[in-house]
């Protein structure tokens, strides 16, 4: 189902990969049905450098360079086996630079999980804006290394991107020399209400109606602000929250404690049901520590929720751990989709997959008429899950699908 009402004959999407099936969907969801292949030729020389083509027709001598003229290009940008970030990054500034020597009005990039934005700050007090006062410490941390996130937005904005948009980035920083960059027209769109929706209507936790033996829980003091907006947007208010903190001993070891600003205790939590948020996972150490030191409460079950799901092998391996009992993400890393690389931890993992999200945020910023959906999302688990009922389904099908005990 594409969600626009009619597909606009000003707004090209394409993507840094004439394959990208993440790309495809989200064209396909703006009513899009060209293949991306047939209006953009990744086109490299024989000395590799590459050198894209938006096709146009050869016998048109009248509009050479005016192909774009007047349209809104989007570029979709997703991580690839094929090519590395660094490769895909210089593609979307290339791309973007050839769009608007063809015309086009506005290049939108639409990155999920926005590159560059690990390396947040700099050297230097002034290079980067955070939420705490940078010591010498922290500052000593980026000595010798560029502010990559700044000069990422720069170079974008400079290849002819005007607008980006991306899902879930934490850090202040980075938003702010985006928000900067991009004079605000930086989107960073917060799943709240994805997250809400598939919690409150499928099977994967167990809780009373009002929330009762339900607990929200945040990893760190980073995480606080996503958590409480999620604990607001699930409306159960006998639901209680929790926030952890942590200590990095090493560079791989962190300790796990109560955080002394937690808005609840351990009194009273056996037995209940806990779901960690998080923005992103990478080796999954944090958060195995976390499910550790929370299974003194004698949990029904812990789920961790993260957007951004990468891991390495070793991660994968560690977050098998039976203390965590599922994982629920997105596609925003489409790796994720791959179960041969998912391996044994296959039967613990979620994906809500957010394209139709994506596009209909896209229809709302380019004031595109659109059939609006609820919830524009859709389920995919592996048939290794225990609660597996069928290889994809719709969101507004959970509430049937759990009546019928499918």
């Amino acid at each position: 189902m594409t969600l626009s009402t009619s597909y606009p004959s000003n707004v090209v999407v394409v993507s840094n990969s004439s394959d990208n099936p993440f790309a495809i969907d989200v064209a396909y969801a703006m009513g899009q049905h060209e293949d991306i292949a047939d209006i953009i030729s990744m086109k490299h020389f024989m000395n590799s450098e590459f050198c894209p083509r938006f096709i146009s027709d050869e016998a048109d001598f009248d509009n050479i360079g005016r192909k774009l003229e007047g349209k809104s290009v989007i570029i979709v940008s997703t991580t690839s086996h094929v090519q590395s970030r660094q490769e895909l990054a210089m593609t979307n500034f290339i791309i973007a630079r050839a769009a608007k020597e063809n015309g086009a009005e506005r290049v939108i990039l639409v990155e999920p999980d926005l590159f560059y934005s690990a390396q947040d700050r700099g050297p230097d007090k002034d290079l980067g804006k955070t939420s705490f006062e940078r010591d010498v410490k922290d500052i000593k941390k980026f000595d010798g290394q560029p502010f990559t996130a700044k000069l990422y937005a720069q170079m974008l904005k400079f290849s002819g991107v005007d607008t980006v948009m991306t899902i879930h980035n934490h850090s202040d920083s980075v938003q702010h020399i985006f928000n900067e960059v991009f004079d605000g027209d930086f989107h960073n769109l917060i799943p709240y209400e994805i997250y809400a929706h598939y919690l409150l209507n499928s099977d994967i936790l167990s809780y009373g109606e009002d929330g009762e033996g339900l607990v929200l829980c945040a990893p760190d003091k980073g995480a606080r602000d996503f958590v409480k907006q999620m604990y607001n947007t699930l409306g159960l208010k006998k639901a209680k929250f929790i926030m952890l903190d942590k200590e990095r001993t090493a560079e791989r070891k962190v300790e796990i404690t109560l955080h002394k600003e937690s808005e609840n205790t351990f009194e009273g939590l056996d037995g209940a049901s806990i779901v960690l948020f998080d923005d992103m996972v990478r080796t999954g150490s944090t958060i195995i520590k976390s499910c550790q030191f929370l299974k003194q409460i004698n949990p029904e079950r812990m789920v961790f929720a993260v957007s951004h799901f990468y891991a390495s092998n070793e991660g994968r391996e560690r977050m098998a751990h039976p203390a965590l009992g599922e994982i629920l993400t997105l596609n925003t890393l489409p790796t994720i989709l791959n179960r041969d690389e998912q391996g044994r931890l296959r039967k613990k993992i979620v994906v809500l997959k957010v394209e139709k999200w994506l596009a209909q945020e896209l229809c709302n910023i380019l004031g595109l008429p659109q059939a609006h959906e609820q919830n524009p999302y859709k389920i995919d688990m592996s048939s290794k899950n225990p609660r597996f009922k069928r290889k994809i389904w719709h969101s507004e099908e959970l509430e049937e699908l759990n009546k019928l005990g499918m």
